[in-house]
């Protein structure tokens, strides 16, 4: 089969034999694949490995075989892979046995995947094979976020910096779906208007000043994933007591805060990543109450998938990028 590959050094397109399914597996043949930043930085965290590693995290496709001891799903069943490998109860955090799809396990950059029975869930009937792919790591990470640490409840408003991220999106359709206010902000003013369209209530330049742009809004919560950039930033704007619920570092892991005025505050920081199987299903049951559709920014081949990184590199998508496979 062909898969995209991290090998000496190099990604690359290469063919890769496909191993026969182990009793509690299933091979789906992948229809379509999602893009995560994560997949940029995977070729520097394997220097001085040589060993070929299909790369990706989200996938969707069809299930074309099952192993001897499968139960719950058969061949012909249409899916989507969760990436959060072995997590599967909401705990406050992610068991030691906790890994992302595509390191160290094979992704979903190829024509088909083997993997265990427990990491599929049906795929929503209402979404088309692109959106599919689009949803688990993203939808996932956004749920958790903004539901089980944050507790986001109606008619609070949240403010997330960095409105065309693949998270923000479904931060945004979440956060509106249960009638809460979202602000968020962009350098460009083209994804300012997109996310205008897709429900934010207010929507600010990144180089404004926030403060003096926002007057005399309420900011019950931050979700921030860029770390150093707008951290301090976000802090400045949040109400006194208020939740900042933080799961990646885009810019930089290390950032500096005023902690006198942080415990004056009485501030609420919160760490969240990913997220369990029970989140996955909760946040499909959201998307099927709502009838929420995955932004898809653009689709690629899987012979474009070099072309693909680059774009997503470039950082100029609103949503998710996509990998069309079969």
């Amino acid at each position: 089969m062909r898969a995209l590959v991290h090998e000496n050094g190099s990604l690359q397109m290469k063919e890769m034999e496909l191993q026969e399914p182990g009793g509690s597996e299933v091979v789906i043949s992948l229809k379509a694949a999602g893009l995560n930043r994560r997949d940029l930085g995977i070729p520097n965290r394997r220097k001085g490995t040589d060993k070929a590693l299909i790369l990706g995290s989200d996938g969707a496709g069809i299930v074309e075989k099952v192993g001897r001891n499968v139960t719950d799903v058969k061949v012909g069943d249409e899916v989507i892979i969760n990436p959060a490998l072995r997590w599967v109860k909401n705990n406050e955090a992610p068991p030691v046995e906790f890994d992302i799809l595509g390191m160290p396990d094979h992704g979903t950059f190829a024509e088909k995947i083997v993997i265990s029975e427990d990491q599929v869930e049906p795929k929503p009937s209402f979404m088309s094979w692109e959106e599919a792919a689009a949803f688990p790591l993203a939808a996932l990470t956004g749920y958790r976020a903004m539901f089980t640490k944050g507790q986001l409840q109606k008619g609070e408003t949240v403010f997330i910096p960095g409105a065309g991220g693949g998270v923000a999106t479904y931060l945004i359709a979440f956060a509106k779906n249960i009638g809460a206010r979202v602000i968020t902000t962009s350098r460009s003013a083209e994804k300012r208007e997109k996310a205008v369209k897709l429900g934010a209530d207010v929507v600010i330049d990144t180089a404004d000043d926030w403060k003096e742009r926002l007057g005399n809004e309420t900011i019950d919560m931050v979700i921030d994933s860029n770390g150093k950039a707008t951290f301090s930033r976000s802090l400045t704007i949040l109400k006194k007591g208020g939740r900042f619920v933080t799961f990646g570092a885009t810019t930089d892991d290390i950032v500096e805060f005023d902690l006198r005025s942080f415990f004056y505050g009485q501030y609420k920081l919160i760490g969240s990543t990913m997220g369990c199987r029970e989140e996955l299903i909760a946040a499909l049951e959201h998307a099927e109450q709502y009838q929420l559709h995955p932004v898809v920014d653009r689709v690629f081949s899987l012979d474009q998938s070099l072309d693909a990184l680059s774009y997503l590199d470039g950082g100029k998508q609103f949503g998710k990028v996509i990998i069309r496979i079969s």
